[in-house]
């Protein structure tokens, strides 16, 4: 028999997939569809940080330690929809999921500072997370700022949040990053125990008809896979943290890939979304017909097998794949 179990910040998994976050978590019917359907792990929707600042009107030191943040900025801060929730709304739903699934539910804060996040953080322990995922998310617009500065801000709160925790924390973070391999480590010496790979940001577009600024959200495709499978790959046995893999998750195809790479989990949500909670019976029934096949075993027989570190040509996953690509276009006579 086929062994689909792996293991993800300490928790033992009955299989790889796992619902990212996103609107699924936010009734307890979707969820418990969710399970049924075979996902071994919920991931909730984010407690954004601007949120817990409209709560308790406290900025501390957001981020610019040593200045004043404009009152403008809360122009910024979500008016609408789920995002005008109080916290306490969030940490209900976190305890009504933990009540209702049998499942892990991960909780998740987005954010990039301290004070009420650290307060917020163990209150989703309390209301029964079993772990937490960190999603560090902050788009540096100032040319004052330093890339050193802002790594040590991510560092410094990873180090506080998990501190204060005794559940696990993964670090979801951004594929914008100069020497990824470097914050990776020093994130996971902070306390990290997994590191989230990558988190999917959406642009805001131009309505030059109108001169408005144009916010949607696009669901992600199978193409957008191969720049967390080659982070994940690089990172596989260089840092001492389970990672997971997100984005771009769409068919059985995809999960072998990242295992292979050296994922414990894929995080998805966009198939979910697109084909419903149902969906993921379907995606195990089709792993499960692709590892007999092709005579695997079990999920951690694949596991990192085509990593960096263990697969037949770990150049291809640096410079190497650049050129080669660029040799093996052939243009039009």
């Amino acid at each position: 028999m086929i062994d689909l179990t792996t293991t993800y910040l300490g928790l033992r998994l009955k299989n790889p997939i796992v619902a990212s976050a996103s609107p699924l978590s936010e009734k307890v019917e979707t969820a418990q569809k969710l399970e049924d359907a075979g996902v071994s792990a919920i991931v909730m929707y984010s407690l954004f940080e601007e949120q817990i600042i409209h709560e308790s009107l406290e900025l501390d030191h957001f981020l610019f330690t040593g200045t004043e943040v404009s009152p403008e900025i809360t122009s910024f801060y979500p008016q609408t929809g789920r995002y005008t929730l109080k916290p306490d709304a969030y940490l209900e739903t976190v305890a009504k999921l933990k009540k209702a699934v049998n499942i892990p539910v991960i909780g998740n804060l987005n954010g990039v500072s301290s004070g009420g996040w650290t307060k917020y953080a163990r209150k989703i322990e309390e209301a029964g997370a079993d772990a937490l995922e960190l999603n560090l998310y902050y788009l540096p617009v100032s040319p004052d700022l330093t890339s050193a500065a802002l790594e040590e801000n991510y560092v410094t709160l990873v180090k506080e949040i998990c501190k204060s925790l005794r559940i696990p924390v993964a670090v979801k973070l951004s594929p914008y990053v100069t020497a990824l391999p470097n914050l990776a480590r020093r994130l996971v010496e902070a306390g990290a125990k997994g590191l989230v790979l990558f988190n999917r940001f959406y642009q805001p577009d131009i309505d030059i008809e109108n001169l408005e600024t144009l916010h949607s959200l696009e669901l992600s495709t199978s193409g957008e896979l191969r720049l967390p499978l080659r982070w994940v790959s690089i990172l596989y046995g260089k840092v001492k943290a389970d990672l997971a893999l997100t984005g771009g998750v769409h068919s059985a195809e995809d999960v072998v890939k990242a295992m292979m790479a050296g994922a414990k989990v894929t995080l998805l949500a966009s198939e979910l979304l697109k084909h419903g909670p149902g969906r993921a019976a379907s995606l195990l029934e089709e792993l499960q017909a692709w590892m007999e096949a092709h005579e695997y075993a079990s999920i951690q027989q694949m596991q990192g097998s085509m990593s960096q570190a263990k697969g037949p040509e770990p150049a291809a996953y640096e410079r190497a794949n650049y050129m080669k690509v660029l040799q093996s276009f052939k243009t039009f006579p």
